[in-house]
């Protein structure tokens, strides 16, 4: 079992736990932990551990744009505790959580180093992407930082933009498009893991029962752009095991043309699951989404899926040790 994982909330004025100082500390939003940010995190573990100290990660919550454009809330790739999974998977020993408010927001660069960095965490080594801006205004480039740390004796790393086979930068935004567009496996790619959501099942109305089909639904939040189709997909369940399935997202076109849900079937599994929490990987974007003329043909091509998603996740393979982790294994949970 994964072992418990500190993520803990700090303000600039509250001082860090003793275990949580001296480290190496790389600092980010970090949404999606993809490939690009996991080469910053593997590059403080690999200082750390060098150095016998901590690695931590200081992240932010919650996404800056929460704040400055609450009206167009950002696709999250990786919520609070989705992030928390993800970087306990990737082995760091904590994570601090800074409440991204207006208070912090008006924090000067100067100040975030010397009240938090130097004061507060006593770090010893700061790692960083090469698009990490802080401080009010933005102020905080990574040269600025580079430079604090040479005048505050610690060290700093800024790592440079890592591109895919194609030469094409990953990036947060990157992904969040083509989830969008229902590219789950280029995603997964970029991401080195499984996409995943977690949440409570909820009741819905209960056609797929009807039809032979019983699911486990999750509303997703409204910021979530996930293209509507259909998905192969793995869902843990409350006790950690594994069970393979195919889900529908989307408002079911054939019946209501209600309230998007993600309706998963998860194959031979006769459990309640009302009001428990699940997480779910999707492996690969089936078919989009369509309106059929009859229930005849639309559970006719529910069969379909269904033995297209088995065979999908039949032959699949971990992308990485992570996604090994995360939803091969019984570690994460």
């Amino acid at each position: 079992m994964a072992k418990t994982f500190p993520f803990i909330d700090h303000s600039l004025n509250v001082p860090v736990p003793d275990e949580h100082q001296r480290g190496v500390l790389a600092i980010g939003n970090f949404d999606g932990v993809h490939l690009g940010h996991q080469v910053v995190i593997a590059e403080a573990l690999k200082l750390a551990r060098a150095n016998n100290a901590p690695c931590h990660v200081l992240t932010f919550e919650p996404h800056p744009r929460t704040l400055f454009k609450p009206q167009s809330p950002v696709f999250r790739l990786t919520p609070a505790d989705m992030k928390s999974k993800v970087l306990n998977a990737f082995g760091v020993d904590g994570v601090l959580v800074l409440p991204f408010d207006r208070e912090l927001a008006s924090t000067s660069a100067d100040q975030f180093v010397d009240e938090f960095l130097c004061k507060r965490a006593r770090t010893s080594h700061v790692i960083t992407g090469f698009n990490f801006l802080f401080g009010k205004n933005r102020q905080g480039t990574p040269e600025f930082l580079k430079k604090a740390g040479q005048q505050r004796d610690f060290g700093v790393t800024i790592v440079e933009a890592h591109a895919d086979a194609g030469g094409e930068p990953v990036s947060s935004s990157r992904i969040r498009r083509l989830l969008g567009a229902g590219d789950v496996s280029a995603a997964n790619r970029l991401l080195g893991y499984r996409w995943c959501v977690g949440g409570e099942v909820i009741k819905g109305a209960q056609i797929g029962r009807t039809l032979g089909y019983p699911t486990a639904n999750l509303s997703l939040p409204a910021s979530n752009h996930l293209a509507h189709g259909i998905y192969a997909v793995r869902m843990r369940l409350p006790d950690g095991s594994l069970r393979d399935g195919v889900a529908s997202h989307g408002r079911r076109p054939t019946f209501d043309d209600g309230e998007a849900l993600l309706e998963t079937f998860v194959f031979d599994f006769d459990g309640d699951l009302y009001g428990k929490p699940v997480q779910i990987s999707l492996f690969e974007h089936l078919r989009a989404e369509q309106k059929f003329d009859n229930v005849e043909d639309l559970v006719k091509q529910m069969r379909l899926d269904e033995d297209r998603a088995k065979n999908v996740l039949a032959v699949a393979e971990p992308l990485s040790e992570l996604d090994r982790a995360m939803t091969f294994s019984g570690m994460i949970s």
